[in-house]
């Protein structure tokens, strides 16, 4: 009697041991669940008036960064309100020429800040005390102001600025981050409740395959190349059976849409399994803007510079330091043996979680090749861990070490005084240095001469030039052509809709058209009766324009002047009258 309840306490026991590990596996689901989206749902509000549409998603591929927040459609106009997230405080506005133009930025009680971008202007509080800011410095570029929280409080929902066109946008929009505010890690809005409609799955558009080892071997290449895909419905892709030995990856040009917006945006996740096991995962649910540029290695760079189109690889580079990679197996590469048989299913998802598939069966079977990459060999080689400095005539390139990701050989030369360093399909982690020897001109030309990029040559494009008296130096993250131009011409200055000498009592504004159209624009300074007056520069447009609100002008004849310079120094001053009478 006692064995059978002893048995039956034991049996009892099991029970409970067994109950509670459920409980415990069942609270783990539910943390591991919960820590995939452990952003506060409710806490942030549109920061417009209007629904979500978006021209652009977080972590959408940019050139040399990530895409850091997400781009509000404003309905193609300027001046809609921007509405505070939530409760905080301004804690920074910045205003810059390119970049975010004008910016500003709430610190929020729950460790949150968030940033608003491309802005036309901010409330009359916040717009006042910046512009008090210019005028003192006599600078549109603000800098960052900082202020405490007691400088500028806001409420959710309370009106903070007005939407714009302003420094790096591409047409009118707003701007939107979320960060950390501690880290600086930019997260992705919409991960925070924010609504967009989107029942559209990411569009596969081509599919690229690389050998990565020096015995490796794909249909008997060694070389990338695209592999066709089929379209079998919505969502679902497969190729043709290919045949593989030794070491590959993957490459994958891919969008997605939302829901009422034809742009294409980028994707919130890509995974690659074999044989069902995830060996590749990432996803854009945070990064930070110092590793932003491994961007370049994330994609397939030379691709791109030659196509203009981005494949994202599914294997990382080993000096790729990026953060959103997830459960990565040897890197995401894929080693093929002889006489197996691999099922790779390519994964890309859309935040809301709309997928699309790739689905690839390959052969391991060592064939002949009979297609091989062409190595490079030249005078000139990168060891990417030295510093390498390389003397042609009249120009000395220096590289500094760790400029490289990989070593190389590089193609450098001179050809009708124009300077190619090798190509711009190679992506750099520092800048160079290039320098000419210019002992040879007279001093006026070095006035006008300044180093230019070529890498569009109907559009020389202006480099920093520093200039020595004998040497002119410029430092590039670019490679490809290079070569001194001279510049004669003064910038080109038109005074709009009015005359000299004509009244213009009901006009807002002063507009001013100004171009360069060889080093390009550096700077301009205009007054209105001897003082300095603010002219912001829509450099899209050309169109420099100052606000009759600024300033209360005194009488009514007034001498309005201005002195526009290019990058080497050329100027051209127009002054004009004209009468304004003070309207109440």
């Amino acid at each position: 009697m006692f064995y059978k309840q002893n048995h039956f306490l034991v049996f009892l026991l099991k029970i409970y041991l067994l109950k509670k590990h459920l409980i415990i596996i069942f609270l783990l689901l539910q943390f591991i669940c919960n820590s995939q989206n452990n952003y506060p749902s409710d806490y942030f509000r549109n920061p417009l008036d209007i629904p979500i549409y978006l021209s652009g998603s977080f972590g959408e591929l940019r050139n040399n960064h990530f895409h850091a927040g997400i781009d509000i459609k404003t309905q193609g106009k300027e001046g809609l309100i921007v509405r505070a997230a939530a409760d905080g405080y301004v804690s920074r506005i910045k205003v810059q020429q390119f970049g975010y133009g004008k910016a500003i930025y709430i610190t929020h009680p729950n460790g949150y800040t968030s940033v608003y971008g491309h802005l036309k202007y901010f409330n009359e509080e916040t717009e006042k005390y910046v512009k008090e800011i210019q005028y003192k410095k006599e600078n549109y570029a603000t800098g960052n102001l900082y202020f405490k929280e007691n400088k500028f409080p806001v409420k959710k929902g309370e009106v903070i600025a007005y939407s714009g066109d302003t420094g790096g946008s591409e047409g009118p929009h707003l701007h939107f981050e979320i960060r950390d505010t501690a880290t600086e890690n930019i997260i992705n809005p919409l991960l925070f409740g924010l609504k967009v409609m989107d029942n559209i799955p990411p569009t596969i558009q081509s599919l690229k395959v690389y050998p990565l080892s020096e015995n490796s071997r794909i249909n008997q290449r060694q070389k990338s190349f695209q592999i066709p895909l089929k379209k079998i419905s919505i969502g679902n892709y497969v190729t043709d059976r290919i045949s593989a030995f030794g070491t590959i990856g993957f490459g994958i040009n891919v969008f997605d849409k939302f829901d009422k917006a034809n742009n294409k945006n980028g994707i919130y996740s890509l995974e690659m399994k074999v044989n069902g096991k995830t060996i590749y995962n990432h996803n854009l649910e945070m990064f930070t803007f110092s590793k932003s540029k491994f961007l370049n290695l994330h994609i397939d760079y030379a691709h791109y510079k030659k196509y203009k189109k981005r494949f994202q690889k599914t294997y990382r580079h080993q000096l790729n330091k990026l953060s959103i990679y997830k459960n990565l197996t040897n890197d995401g590469r894929i080693t093929i043996k002889k006489g197996f048989n691999y099922n790779v299913e390519i994964i890309a998802k859309d935040i809301i979680g709309n997928t699309s598939k790739i689905k690839i069966s390959i052969a391991g079977k060592h064939s002949n090749v009979l297609y091989k990459e062409e190595k490079d060999s030249t005078n000139f080689y990168i060891n990417k861990n030295e510093f390498n400095k390389f003397f042609l005539k009249d120009v000395t390139v220096a590289f500094p070490k760790n400029t490289f990701y990989d070593n190389i050989y590089l193609d450098l030369k001179i050809k009708d005084s124009i300077v190619q360093i090798h190509n711009s399909s190679v992506p750099l982690n520092k800048k160079f240095t290039l320098t000419f020897d210019v002992s040879k001109y007279t001093k006026e030309e070095k006035q006008q001469l300044y180093i230019a990029n070529l890498e569009y040559p109907k559009y020389p494009r202006y480099q920093f030039t520093k200039k020595k008296d004998s040497t002119f130096f410029t430092t590039s993250k670019t490679l490809g052509k290079f070569s001194l131009m001279i510049d004669k011409e003064e910038p080109k200055v038109d005074v709009l809709y009015f005359k000299n000498n004509q009244w213009i009592s009901n006009s807002k504004s002063i507009q001013v058209k100004i171009s360069d159209k060889s080093s390009g624009i550096k700077n301009w300074r205009a007054s209105i009766d001897g003082e300095w007056v603010l002219m912001e520069y829509n450099h899209k447009k050309g169109i420099l324009t100052y606000n009759f609100n600024d300033k209360k002008l005194v009488g009514s004849k007034h001498i309005f002047n201005i002195v526009v310079s290019d990058n080497v120094g050329n100027t051209n001053t127009v002054s004009t009258t004209f009468f304004k009478k003070q309207l109440n």
